[in-house]
């Protein structure tokens, strides 16, 4: 058992992480009709965020800590496999959470501020005006672009690194569910479509560490499979 502890932790690492931001992509979309809502004038968001405060910000923190386990995740995916892959899969799967923690840290840490700015009509232009351009560098621009394109590369990097022992399927599904997210690029450009191919494909993607997650934590016993973490 206690050999076979860090790749159940690691397994675990995986559930937890795809668990914890569906569970919290959707406890925003219940409370603040979140992604939806961002499509609205800046005040009017504002406003919606004052009147569910408390329970926006629960929840937005929960999905940054859930997009935050990504780092720990890239790490100990990497001793899975050897090979350039695995080794360039560390820093950028570190990155593709850095930059989604920073993006959506804005709500929990500047959002409040902003919302209660909003509230007084002389200063209401000026919040409505920060927070667009927020939400553009910090939403946008680096949570989003940056997020979608490192998350997209990571896959694609544990796919190449762990074939042929993590199987066609799961390769497969990795790749798709790669090129589905990687759409989200372009969604601030308005192609058609793109918003909904990124949506498929991060519930693809989070179906696929829960899949990849069993992979790691079946005992081995297979010639030339890939071994379980040798650390903790």
């Amino acid at each position: 058992m206690s050999q076979r502890r860090p790749a159940l932790l690691t397994a675990a690492l995986l559930v937890t992480g795809a668990l914890t931001v569906n569970l919290a992509f959707a406890g925003l979309g219940a409370v603040f009709d979140y992604p939806d809502v961002l499509a609205k004038q800046p005040g009017l968001v504002l406003a919606e965020f004052r009147a569910h405060q408390g329970a926006v910000v629960a929840w937005f923190t929960l999905l940054a800590l859930g997009a935050a386990l990504l780092a720990p995740i890239a790490v100990r995916l990497a001793r899975l496999g050897g090979g350039a892959a695995m080794r360039a899969s560390v820093p950028v799967g570190i990155a593709a959470a850095a930059v989604q923690v920073v993006g959506l840290s804005r709500w929990p840490l500047v959002v409040p501020g902003l919302a209660a700015q909003a509230t007084d009509p002389a200063a209401a232009a000026d919040a409505a005006a920060t927070f667009e351009t927020l939400s553009l560098i910090l939403g946008t621009i680096v949570g989003e672009t940056l997020g979608y394109a490192l998350t997209a590369a990571w896959t694609v990097l544990v796919v190449v690194g762990l074939y042929p022992a993590l199987g066609r399927v799961l390769a497969g599904v990795g790749l798709a569910s790669s090129v589905l997210i990687v759409a989200g690029v372009v969604i601030p450009l308005g192609v058609p479509g793109a918003d909904a191919a990124n949506f498929a494909g991060y519930v693809l993607w989070s179906l696929w560490l829960v899949a990849l997650a069993w992979w790691v934590a079946r005992p081995v016993a297979a010639p030339g499979a890939v071994p379980p973490p040798a650390t903790g």
